[in-house]
């Protein structure tokens, strides 16, 4: 019997995918140990050979972990499309005595159930394992069992209502149902870009106000230089789960946030978490959320197109794990469709990952060369050294691995283009 176009691609995109993965994966490995007593020369002064050979072992332990969950989500993908999966799922929500529309709902839910209990124990082996060895962890077991719990909570009251709506259009049956799903896709990144930070966020971290001193004077200083509220700066509580310094910027509007880590603070001088603010304000200053919101929404309309094309040929759902003799009763569940889609579709788009990269780490020098023109740029290039130095980030990644999985450029590019930028 002939294999299935369609089957015959997916195999192919997905051992090449397994096989690109795991290369480059290895090639990280060697490249991080070959160069483990290489401190870079811009570093020299601030990294010594023994703090560098501890960022390559905690850079090895992560990618070994890696490695394994490659294959064993590789294996998954497999047993829930060719394997029958999906098909054996759809079978038993569609014998629940329920509306159609509950049905395909609770083959989706059971889906993401699935992907969730493959994820844990990996992220339980990341923080129990790797961090804890590495003493970066202050998570207790606790607090990860309620942050799973939270995160789980979050999708569901977030996640079942767009997907009911989503399937409520697909069964619709009008020609142009996939135009009306892309404008309530947009509206939910848009809803979610807003809420996110005011009241998504907080259910994991305590936020508070930078407190009065010299230093809230100083980033006052730079917040009205910026044109940015002072109200939307806060101390996030980072250190109740690593040791791990960070910041980030979210929202839209008036619910834009800048957010700095306790732990960041901890390690930087006054002027270091100026330059480190600006650089966080030069997302919002260069509409940088809204140029990834634009993005999402461009390929979120090819894709529902193509979906569209999937709902019209019975022959997806048979090619993808669906014995013929169900299409029918399961295959004409748009449900089956939907999920079967969204699984398969990154083993068609992963070629596509260093373009999605290079952009990302675009906006992080565009946003680094924002810091270095309103705040200190020797000043950005010490703090971003010192917090690749703490969070143990390598200073020697593989490029190729890189351009597939890094978006955040390397420490000798971005100290590299601030020196540039600052003469």
């Amino acid at each position: 019997m002939a294999i299935p176009p369609l089957t015959a691609a997916f195999l192919v995109l997905l051992a090449a995918s397994l096989a690109v993965r795991t290369w480059l994966a290895q090639r990280q490995i060697l490249h991080v140990r070959r160069h483990r007593d290489d401190v870079p020369a811009a570093f020299i002064a601030h990294i010594d050979v023994a703090a560098h050979r501890r960022t390559a072992d905690y850079t090895i332990a992560r990618v070994h972990v890696e490695q394994v969950e490659i294959v064993v989500d590789t294996l998954a993908l497999l047993v829930l499309t060719l394997g029958g999966g999906v098909a054996a799922l759809a079978r038993a929500t569609g014998a629940l005595a329920l509306p159609p529309l509950v049905q395909d709902l609770a083959l989706a839910a059971a889906v993401v159930v699935v992907g969730g209990a493959i994820a844990l124990p990996f992220s339980w082996w990341r923080t129990f394992g790797v961090e804890t060895r590495f003493g970066f962890n202050r998570c207790t077991r606790k607090r990860w069992a309620a942050d799973v719990a939270g995160l789980a909570a979050v999708t569901a009251v977030l996640g079942a209502p767009l997907t009911a709506v989503m399937l409520w259009l697909m069964r619709d049956g009008r020609p142009a149902w996939w135009l009306a799903a892309w404008v309530v896709w947009v509206a939910f990144e848009i809803a979610l870009a807003v809420l996110y930070p005011a009241l998504i966020a907080p259910l994991f971290n305590r936020f508070t106000p930078l407190p009065p001193g010299a230093l809230r004077e100083r980033v006052e200083g730079l917040l009205a230089r910026c044109r940015f509220g002072a109200t939307r700066l806060f101390i996030a509580d980072g250190s109740r789960r690593s040791s791990h310094a960070n910041a980030w910027f979210a929202g839209l509007g008036r619910s834009r946030r800048v957010v700095l880590f306790d732990t960041l603070l901890a390690q930087l001088s006054p002027d270091e978490v100026e330059a480190v603010l600006a650089h966080e304000i030069g997302h919002d200053r260069l509409h940088h959320v809204v140029k990834r919101i634009a993005w999402s929404a461009a390929v979120s309309l090819a894709g529902l197109a193509l979906l569209a094309a999937a709902m019209r040929a019975p022959w997806f759902v048979t090619a993808l794990g669906v014995p013929a003799a169900e299409v029918p009763a399961i295959g004409a569940r748009p449900g089956v469709t939907l999920v079967l889609f969204l699984l398969v579709l990154p083993a068609f788009t992963f070629m596509f990952a260093p373009l999605a990269s290079a952009w990302s780490r675009r906006h992080e020098f565009e946003a680094d060369a924002f810091a270095a023109e309103h705040a200190s740029a020797p000043a950005l290039a010490a703090a971003l050294t010192r917090l690749y130095a703490s969070n143990a980030s390598t200073l020697t990644p593989d490029p190729l691995y890189a351009a597939f999985h890094d978006s955040h450029p390397s420490a000798s590019e971005r100290v590299a283009r601030i020196a540039e930028a600052s003469a």
